[in-house]
């Protein structure tokens, strides 16, 4: 089955807001068995999405398109809708009385006649129910192709999604299975990864593909199979990846994208009941980001101290003036002294430090640009170890910030 999702609106066109709801959907369709074709966004003109309907029109099984449902003038899906599907808007009770409860109940106000016109909707369409909002989805059927339509607002489309489009899609079509494995690596190359697994990889079967998703400091493998019998597919996706730890298990952190290495990390912490705090220099706070993100982090992490300018390090952190004079304040030393001050600040069992220089400038060092220096103090003993991770900025430092995790997992194991 093919799928293709449509997003409409100007402001995504002009880069004034980011689309999130394709990825969204995209998602949800894969974990039914529903490959998406193709995604787009268009504007909010009647022609471009006349023809973008027509363009789809048995072309695809299902069209998925969200904005332009709301009540302004230059809101004007269902309108379109009725054009290309010959019809007319007719007032549905039934989203009449949901806008009315809404508008009085939570804004507290009479219901205007602009809100009413929420209710009017395609006399042949499918109302999809909004319980998050005034406008409905609506779903409608052309020869050989389902279109549904629901409103923009994130939450308002997720909610319509999960509870209405993913039942009815599966109860109108017979979907094959398509199951996602992503092997998550961390410390090497997507080139030196290649051809390690290069054997491997050309020995698939025909129904499992590889996707390599680089990203700075990590690679993602994912392996997709595609079948009619999902626990097939699920006991030949477990054997490829058993040959893959035998090939590359040094570098896998785990499987799937909840396990990517900052999650495994703090498993590992919590388990065995120790504590990490960081000092950031040219990671501004990033690492602190990434934890904070997890749930129950709280538990392990006490802190951080993002000291970006050299003072802030010796007059907060209460790094040594003279190392910075002596070394630098992008070296080792200042790095180890910087660790070993946040594990002292705030008594916790490991601490990472950064310092290097991000680029593309240089700031109060005349260390290279992208040179890092990632420091680790333990219950032991602090050690440092530095790297050079090129450009651009961006890069610089989402790979700091995983080859950080990456350093702190391996001391854990060991210990």
């Amino acid at each position: 089955m093919k799928a293709a999702i449509v997003t409409i609106g100007d402001e995504i066109l002009i880069g004034q807001i980011i689309d999130t709801n394709s990825s969204y959907i995209a998602k949800a369709l894969d974990k039914i068995g529903i490959a998406t074709h193709e995604m787009i966004s268009i504007s909010d003109d009647k022609q471009h999405i006349l023809n973008t309907l027509f363009y789809f029109q048995n072309k695809v099984d299902v069209v998925i398109m969200t904005g332009g449902l709301g009540p302004t003038k230059d809101d004007i899906t269902k309108k379109t809708f009725c054009d290309y599907f010959e019809d007319e808007l007719v007032e549905n009770t039934s989203v009449l009385e949901h806008v009315r409860d809404l508008i009085e109940s939570f804004y507290r106000r009479p219901i205007s006649q602009i809100n009413k016109e929420q209710a009017l909707v395609p006399s042949k369409a499918k109302i999809l129910f909004n319980k998050m909002g005034t406008a409905p989805g609506m779903w409608m059927e052309k020869e050989n192709t389902v279109f549904v339509s629901l409103p923009g607002v994130p939450y308002e489309m997720k909610y319509l999604v999960d509870h209405e489009v993913v039942p009815q899609l599966i109860q109108r079509f017979k979907r094959p299975y398509i199951v996602h494995k992503t092997i998550m690596t961390y410390g090497r190359g997507e080139s030196l990864i290649a051809e390690q697994i290069e054997d491997w990889e050309d020995n698939l079967p025909k129904y499992i593909k590889l996707a390599y998703l680089p990203a700075p400091g990590r690679v993602r493998l994912r392996l997709t199979a595609r079948g009619e019998n999902e626990k097939d597919l699920l006991e030949a996706l477990e054997i490829q990846i058993k040959e893959l730890y035998r090939l590359i298990g040094e570098i896998i952190i785990g499987i799937d994208e909840d396990e990517s290495i900052e999650i495994v990390v703090g498993k590992l912490l919590k388990e065995r009941e120790v504590t990490l705090s960081l000092a950031e220099s040219c990671t501004g706070g990033k690492m602190a980001e990434v934890i904070t993100s997890i749930s129950g982090a709280s538990s392990y992490f006490k802190g951080s101290i993002v000291s970006y300018a050299t003072e802030a390090k010796i007059k907060i952190l209460g790094v040594d003036e003279s190392l910075i004079t002596n070394f630098s304040v992008v070296s080792e030393e200042v790095a180890k002294n910087m660790a070993l001050q946040s594990q002292k600040l705030f008594h916790t069992d490991y601490a990472i430090a950064t310092t290097g220089n991000a680029g593309p400038n240089k700031g109060d060092s005349d260390a290279k640009t992208g040179t890092v220096y990632i420091a680790l103090a333990t219950p032991k003993e602090v050690y440092c170890e530095q790297f050079n991770f090129g450009q651009p900025r961006e890069k610089v430092i989402g790979r700091a910030v995983n080859k950080a995790f990456e350093l702190l997992y391996k001391e854990i194991l060991k210990n």
